[in-house]
């Protein structure tokens, strides 16, 4: 298994493992599979942002899982903010895989001088939970009833991590 930074290239195998995520599971509240025109919009704001796409391959390339973040919000001061997600192909859960995209992430945000990861996990996926309170993200709140999927009402539980970097945050 190898770490990668994802490219384009990779653009289908991501496209397979969010779909999943969507049809099967409550870690998007999305309701129809992603298409390749999204794919390319989504790369396409990753780049502009200079915003990494962390990948694990096995050996014969197969994307296992990736992990990225992106803007929170939109405006100045939230400039050292970034809200992260983290996705394992459904054949490759419950193998630490999790661990070593969240950790490449978080070392990613650190590097590019970031202040606080945020995440956004539906308040039933114990495991992505368990994750990231490994990884010494706390619970910072929760929104009650603002997903509907599956027939039911979803709550948002949001985690973050605070890092000790920018080593001088301006305003600029």
């Amino acid at each position: 298994m190898n770490v990668i930074r994802c490219d384009r290239s990779h653009s289908q195998q991501i496209l397979a493992i969010f779909n999943d995520a969507i049809l099967n599971s409550t870690a998007l509240y999305d309701y129809k599979p992603r298409t390749e025109t999204m794919m390319t919009a989504w790369f396409d704001t990753k780049e502009r942002g200079n915003f990494p796409v962390v990948g694990l391959v096995d050996e014969n390339a197969t994307l296992l899982g990736f992990a990225s973040y992106g803007t929170f919000r939109a405006w100045p001061a939230y400039k050292y903010t970034v809200e992260h997600s983290v996705y394992v192909a459904a054949a490759f859960r419950g193998r630490g895989l999790g661990k070593v995209l969240l950790g490449e992430i978080i070392a990613a945000a650190r590097e590019q001088q970031y202040h606080v990861l945020v995440g956004g996990i539906d308040s039933q996926n114990a495991a992505s939970i368990g994750l990231h309170k490994a990884f010494g993200f706390e619970h910072a709140g929760s929104l009650s009833q603002v997903g509907y999927k599956f027939g039911r009402w979803l709550d948002l539980d949001w985690y973050q991590l605070i890092l000790e970097t920018p080593s001088q945050p301006d305003e600029g």
